[in-house]
């Protein structure tokens, strides 16, 4: 049932100014109910239409069947594209908020540098120079507190928004499924792609702008070294251009072992979907033993070791490789910088 239909609560995010929406004020009266008494179902608010199940499943459902008209013409349809035609021109400008918070990051420590020589003896720069840095300073620290949390607060929207649309598609494709369909397509699979597999659109549009912000990123991080080390800096940039190997291969066996998971959580969920539905049956027989030994026995095989490696891998090598070789880098640069200026 639509839960608009159970109680009429506004959103006030509908009739919110921008300063409202940065500062997130439109939610200091649910703040304040929630100190005062605690919430129920009917103090939280509507659903934005703009949210709605039924709005975004029809609007990628119109993309998808552009796509479909390519296969009459031997093209290969893509979901992927029907997703960036939908939502992709609101995830592209949200790319200029994170151009502007990275840069603001790369900007500040050149300021508080500026800031710090002027304490320095014998320092060349003036009182209003430092007053300048300082107010330079501060006005990054205030860009980069209302830029961070409404950038994550979007693209989380946005991949929500892509979920959604995405399970109210293939909920309709449900409805629409054959037998001889739903007899090759098992319920576990149906139920691991709603419930599991969508997830993974919230995760992704909130690290796809740094694909191309990073390089940028890092050049102009480069210059601003090579400007104050040296050609030096290249010794610990090299060791970071390493790494870039290892991380695609880091990237693939990640997905190798995401591939075999879902394998595994497919049976799993097929299994203890059949086992409920046909519970009945197994208690009048008395088959609680077997089954339950089944159910052990899939729990215990290599799913965990799938999800512990998933869990694990890329972290442990984040914390135990990862930050030496950095560090290492820095250690290799520092050096190469202090031999040039002496001239050895």
């Amino acid at each position: 049932m639509d839960e608009s239909l159970r109680h009429v609560n506004p959103n006030p995010a509908l009739k919110a100014n921008i300063v409202s929406k940065t500062f997130f004020w439109w939610l200091n009266p649910l703040f304040k109910r929630g100190y005062q008494t605690p919430l129920e179902e009917a103090d939280l608010y509507n659903v934005c239409p703009t949210d709605a199940s039924d709005y975004l499943g029809e609007k990628l459902r119109l993309q998808w069947e552009k796509q479909l008209k390519r296969s009459e013409q031997g093209k290969e349809p893509s979901l992927l594209r029907a997703l960036a035609a939908t939502f992709g021109f609101q995830y592209m400008l949200l790319g200029f908020v994170v151009a502007l918070e990275e840069g603001t990051k790369v900007v500040q420590p050149l300021l508080l540098g500026g800031l710090i020589r002027y304490f320095t003896p014998n320092t060349t720069t003036s009182r209003t120079e430092a007053w300048m840095y300082a107010m330079g300073v501060a006005f990054c620290a205030i860009v980069l507190a209302i830029s961070h949390h409404p950038y994550f607060f979007a693209v989380q929207r946005i991949g929500m928004r892509m979920r959604i649309a995405c399970c109210s598609l293939m909920y309709k494709k449900c409805l629409r499924l054959s037998t001889k369909a739903l007899n090759e397509s098992s319920v576990g699979q149906i139920v691991n792609l709603m419930s599991n597999d969508v997830n993974r659109f919230d995760q992704a549009v909130i690290f796809l702008h740094f694909l191309w912000v990073g390089p940028l990123q890092a050049l102009a991080v480069l210059i601003i070294l090579w400007h104050e080390l040296g050609p030096s800096v290249l010794a610990g940039f090299v060791v970071l251009l390493l790494l870039i190997p290892v991380q695609g291969f880091m990237g693939k066996l990640f997905s190798k072992l995401r591939h075999k998971t879902a394998v595994h959580t497919d049976e799993r969920v097929k299994v203890m979907n059949e086992i409920i539905s046909g519970m009945r049956v197994i208690k009048m027989y008395c088959w609680e033993k077997p089954f339950g030994q089944l159910v052990e026995k899939i729990r215990g095989s290599v799913t965990l070791l799938y999800l512990s490696l998933i869990l694990c891998v890329p972290q442990s090598f984040r914390n135990f490789l990862l930050k030496p070789v950095e560090t290492v880098g820095c250690l290799l640069a520092i050096p190469q910088w202090k031999i040039s200026k002496i001239g050895v």
